[in-house]
């Protein structure tokens, strides 16, 4: 195999990797996908190639306890699977930038220093996503790493936009809405243009529907606004975040349930959304088919406030001219999608429910006012596209 580039996507538990290579028609082609999954726990890896076969999976050592381990581990197989092909650059997913980075940057040790003031904006990824590039630092000091950041597609918002309507000497802090999902959105702009052009330059709102979700209003494929905020835990329901809820909340929490901070974190963080409403499961295929009122009022909640989102977005824009769905549960559960599309009829969107089963990409019938569509989001691509251009192995 030529040269290539790898795109880390570093959590808790998992270390979810794909290796690039240059093509000279593909400019950018995917080589393998795969992931280190239960860290800590049982580790085992799995890898698909190009054409989603298998080309790896088995259990490893349990001595693998943390993302460092799962470095070396991965780096071995590396090795052993593409001999003497060179490692030219790897491209992080980094959650957050701040205010600082509003693009794309080669990491340097005054870097990663910023980044780690960013930790308690981002709890649940920034630590594990900074881990990695340490990680390799110590291992592969002369491999040059790239950060590509969940915020950066939402600069440049107005000012109204971005504004949290907090006293000036707090907002000179860094206290404004960022915004996230940005390399999932800037993908999808990117491939408008080939995949659903008679929407790509007009008002398009895009729903990125996983464990973590939100929407993103486009205009001409630039972003103009977002649901999730300051933090990732702002917008609509998730699988264990809330979304929007009254800061009276978390106060009372504090003030008369006298919790801590980590408590109060905890709960927002990894016990609130469809698993706090449903008490059954964070997944959206386990609530789906359930009899349990719990688990039908938790689908229902996060589809009234998808909707309700999807109304407050199309205000932002004066009107909307397409609708996409992304990511884990957009991308998968015709259910979810014909659901709300309904709640959205009085727009105009009107759904082809054969269209809808398989998954279109386009789902709207004809008639529709509002064009719809199911687009796959491939975040590890922008990132392997970033990494590229910043170490100047474009084409």
């Amino acid at each position: 195999m030529e040269d290539y580039v790898l795109v880390l996507n570093a959590g808790s538990s998992s270390l979810k990797f794909c290796v690039y290579h240059r093509h000279k028609t593909e400019h950018w082609h995917l080589e393998s996908r795969g992931q280190i999954e239960g860290i800590g726990t049982s580790p085992k890896l799995s890898v698909k190639n190009s054409q989603g076969e298998k080309i790896a999976d088995a259990k490893l050592p349990e001595t693998i306890k943390d993302g460092r381990n799962a470095i070396d581990h991965l780096g071995n197989w590396l090795r052993s699977t593409y001999g003497d092909a060179r490692l030219l650059g790897v491209g992080h997913r980094v959650v957050h930038g701040g205010a600082k980075y509003a693009k794309p940057i080669i990491v340097t040790k005054e870097v990663l220093d910023d980044l780690r003031e960013l930790i308690p904006l981002a709890p649940l990824h920034q630590p594990h996503n900074l881990a990695a590039i340490e990680a390799l630092y110590e291992r592969r000091g002369d491999v040059p790493q790239v950060a590509c950041f969940d915020t950066s597609f939402h600069r440049g918002h107005s000012a109204v936009a971005e504004l949290v309507p907090l006293p000036a000497n707090l907002r000179k802090e860094g206290l404004q809405r960022y915004g996230f999902h940005g390399l999932s959105y800037e993908y999808i702009a990117s491939i408008l243009p080939e995949v659903a052009p008679e929407i790509a330059h007009g008002r398009v709102i895009v729903a990125h529907l996983g464990s973590g979700a939100s929407l993103c209003a486009l205009k001409d494929g630039k972003s103009v606004d977002t649901t999730m905020s300051f933090t990732a835990v702002d917008g609509i329901c998730m699988g264990t975040r809330p979304g929007a809820i009254d800061p009276g909340v978390v106060l009372y929490l504090f003030q008369q349930l006298k919790m801590s901070v980590k408590e109060v974190e905890d709960i927002l963080y990894k016990k609130s959304g469809l698993l706090g409403i449903s008490g059954i499961s964070n997944d959206m295929r386990d609530l789906l088919g359930k009899n349990e009122s719990e688990a039908r009022l938790a689908v229902d909640y996060f589809i009234y406030r998808v909707a309700k989102e999807i109304g407050a977005l199309t205000s932002v824009l004066g009107g909307i001219d397409g609708l996409v769905f992304t990511a884990g549960i957009g991308e998968n559960s015709t259910e979810i999608r014909q659901r709300i599309c309904e709640a959205c009829n009085w727009l105009g969107v009107e759904i082809d429910s054969k269209a809808n089963a398989s998954t279109g990409p386009r789902i709207s019938t004809p008639a529709s006012k509002v064009s719809t569509w199911v687009i796959p989001t491939n975040e590890e691509l922008m990132i392997a596209r970033h990494t590229g251009v910043l170490l100047g192995l474009t084409f």
